[in-house]
């Protein structure tokens, strides 16, 4: 037990281990936020997942295509998009089950891009460090925070234009009423079904960026199995975050925290047991899925269906 929070205190204690955790922090974030707006609007989009593995695929043509880590960020952000276009056409145009639908779009991207990857092999890089003066000195923080390839710094514009979006404009209001009562909001007018799938083209639209980023600036090489079941901690963020914006990324920050801790024990010299290390995200989300997912009140229609004239 000793060596445990000797481990801790020494994690916690080192720059390197605050700046990767804000790195993994950054991706689950992207995905977070979109997957809030969308939930927000009552739907459980499990084809997060599928969203920035095609974004970072898209990204990676992109960079290999043109030189530019802009463009291959615009392109991820627009393969997210499509991604998101069938789930929500899918689910609510023709009504399928959103699960069923999410799931197979998760097979189906990721069957899709092995197979483009073995084909095409793009070649790319990271992005450019960009460090902000002054703020990068902070101890500990500061290069986490204000030291980093310059796709990183996006998450301070996409997270607060979407609570601007929610909770400051009529469309906001909308996408809330939908997910709460979308019965009333029909009465008042309000098209249910195209506000929940504009919700979804939104997260689509930030989840590959998220894909771009984790790409362009974070791992630097494509391959297939490159997000590992980000989207699917994405989701349990904005779970464990009550469904408000701010808990979600506390949620990203806590995970990101973990992902980091697994990978920074061994650079200090600490021997653990690699498969408990290689666990430990896992059983972490699993723990706050099991603490919180009962404990907050969720969007009164999440995950229901809406078809006019039906209860």
């Amino acid at each position: 037990m000793g060596d445990l929070f000797s481990a801790i205190w020494d994690v916690g204690t080192t720059e390197t281990a605050y700046t990767a955790a804000a790195r993994f922090a950054v991706v689950l974030a992207f995905a977070a936020a979109g997957e809030w707006v969308a939930e927000r609007a009552g739907t459980l989009n499990i084809s997060v997942e599928a969203m920035i593995l095609g974004g970072a695929f898209a990204a990676a043509m992109g960079y290999h295509a043109t030189g530019s880590v802009a463009v291959g960020l615009v392109l991820g952000a627009i393969a997210g998009a499509v991604v998101a276009s069938v789930q929500a056409q899918m689910s609510h145009r023709l009504t399928a089950d959103q699960f069923v639908v999410g799931l197979t779009l998760n097979i189906l991207v990721l069957g899709i891009v092995g197979f483009l990857e073995s084909e095409w092999k793009p070649s790319t890089r990271t992005a450019s460090v960009v460090e902000v003066p002054l703020l990068v000195d902070i101890p500990l923080i500061g290069p986490a925070l204000f030291g980093q390839p310059w796709p990183f710094y996006l998450i301070y514009l996409v997270v607060p234009l979407f609570a601007w979006l929610v909770h400051r404009t009529r469309w906001g209001l909308e996408v809330r009423s939908v997910g709460e009562n979308p019965q009333a909001a029909d009465v008042s007018g309000i098209d249910v079904n195209r506000r929940r799938r504009q919700s979804i083209y939104l997260g689509g639209l930030s989840a590959g960026l998220g894909g771009g980023y984790l790409l362009l600036g974070q791992v630097g090489r494509f391959d297939p199995g490159i997000v590992a079941g980000r989207g699917f901690i994405a989701l349990v963020a904005v779970i464990f975050g009550g469904w408000t914006l701010r808990g979600a990324i506390f949620g990203c920050l806590l995970f990101g925290s973990v992902l980091s801790f697994r990978l920074t024990l061994p650079g200090l010299g600490y021997e653990l047991n690699n498969e408990m290390l290689s666990s430990l995200p896992s059983l972490v989300t699993i723990a706050a899925m099991a603490l919180f997912a009962h404990a907050v009140r969720q969007p009164e229609a999440l995950a229901r269906p809406f078809i006019r004239g039906l209860k």
